[in-house]
This record gives C-alpha cells, structure tokens and sequence, in this order.
C-alpha cells in the first residue's frame, strides 16, 4: 500500500480539483477566453500533452492505457480516436463527469457528420489511479498528475504501475530549478485555505536513482528511461519523462 504521505496529498488533491477549482479547471480546459496567466498554462498544457501524445504510437488499435490523472478527458479522447482502449481515472467525479460529457458531445459532433474513429473506447471513472482493480495496460500516462508529490512517492507510484505495465510509462513531474523554488516559498505565505496543492520541485537526477534502484535494470522485465522534454510557458513548467521495458 502507498504510505501515508501519499494517502494525505491524495486526499488534499482530491478535495481542491473536486470542490475549490473544478470551475476554474473546466474553463481553463475549454476554449473559453482567460487572463493572461492561465492562458499561459493552458499553451503549457496543449504542449505537453501533445509531447506525450507523440511518444505514443499512432495506431493504437488493440491497446490498453491507462491515464492517470485524466482531468476532463483531452488526452484520453486523443488516445480513443487512435483506438486505443482507454481507463481515464481522476480523483475528481466532478472533472471526470465533465470528461464524459465532453466525450459524448465530441461522439455526437463525429455522427452528425458522418466522421469515423478507429474503433476506440473510454472508461471513465473516479478514484486512485493505482488501485491495482484497473488491471493491466500497454501503456500508462500520469501528465500532471506526480507533481504534488516528493521523489519518494513519485518512485513508489511508479513501480506499483510498473508492475501492471507491458510497453511504456509516460510521466511529468516539477523539475527542480530557481523560479520554481520561489514560487513554491511564496505559496507557503498565503492562507491555508486559499491555497491550491503546492507542487514539489524535483530534481530529476534523484528521481533517476530512485527509480534506477527499484525498476531499472538490464535484465528481463527491467525498466530503462527514454526520451526526456521540458516544457516552459510561462507560468507553467513540467518535465516529460518516458520509462519503457
């Protein structure tokens, strides 16, 4: 079981997506018009999800993914329209509800006209994304979805997935650099209750030795790090980081 430092930043996670900023989340998730801030993370967003796409392959018939962390759906519409089966989790049900729905107006718009999929499916469902009950995958992808948490419980999550994992797993996690470091200081100085999870800078040589120690490896079933992108657009700035077998 993960322990239980894992268990309260879920907790905390868990409560700020499905109550605090659900509204924010689903406009900044939209196109909706935003301020300039949020239209900066929202471009960061478009980049790294089309990164993670791209390390994926394009025929995905016959696959299974798992997306960890799927917020209202993008990535896991994406991975549908290739054919891939999908298992879109968060710890929202009010995020993973506005994905469906957003699932089931894009199918409509594909049936009015006349447009075709590869064949693809959606599970959307609500809870931890490492409850051993989603079974096994080709391929797993947590965007976002690490950053709250410290090396440690990043490594920890990641072998669990591991284990129920055949081909790659595609993750991001908050590089550890100056601005970052700042930003996390000056969030501790707002009130409790106003703020959002803070992220964990983490630096990335660390996480390799932790996940080197405990899923790396030449041999059978031993994991090997892949590609590697940074994506910085203004006020956001996440790491991609492919392990495959």
């Amino acid at each position: 079981m993960p322990h239980t430092n894992y268990l309260e930043r879920r907790d905390q996670i868990e409560t700020y997506f499905d109550r605090t900023a659900a509204q924010a989340w689903e406009r900044l998730t939209s196109t909706a018009p935003v301020g300039r801030i949020r239209a900066t993370v929202r471009a960061g967003r478009d980049q790294m999800r089309g990164t993670l796409l791209g390390w994926l392959p394009d025929d995905m018939r016959g696959l299974r993914l798992l997306d960890a962390g799927c917020g209202t759906g993008a990535l896991a519409m994406e991975a549908a329209q290739r054919g891939a089966d999908v298992v879109a989790i968060d710890l929202s049900p009010t995020l993973v509800q506005l994905a469906r729905e957003r699932h089931l107006e894009n199918l409509a718009r594909e049936r009015d006209g006349n447009g075709g999929t590869q064949g693809g499916r959606i599970h959307f469902t609500s809870g931890d994304m490492l409850d051993d009950a989603l079974g096994h995958f080709d391929h797993v992808v947590a965007m976002d979805s690490l950053i709250h948490y410290d090396t440690p419980d990043i490594v920890a999550a990641l072998e669990r997935l591991s284990r129920r994992t055949r081909g790659s797993m595609l993750f991001t996690f908050a590089p550890r650099t100056p601005l970052l470091a700042a930003m996390h200081s000056v969030g501790r100085l707002f009130p409790r209750s106003d703020r959002s999870p803070a992220l964990t800078p983490v630096a990335q040589p660390k996480l390799r030795e932790g996940l080197t120690g405990r899923i790396g490896g030449s041999g059978q079933g031993g994991w090997k790090e892949g590609r590697s992108q940074r994506v910085a657009s203004g006020f956001y700035t996440s790491q991609a980081w492919e392990w495959t077998q």
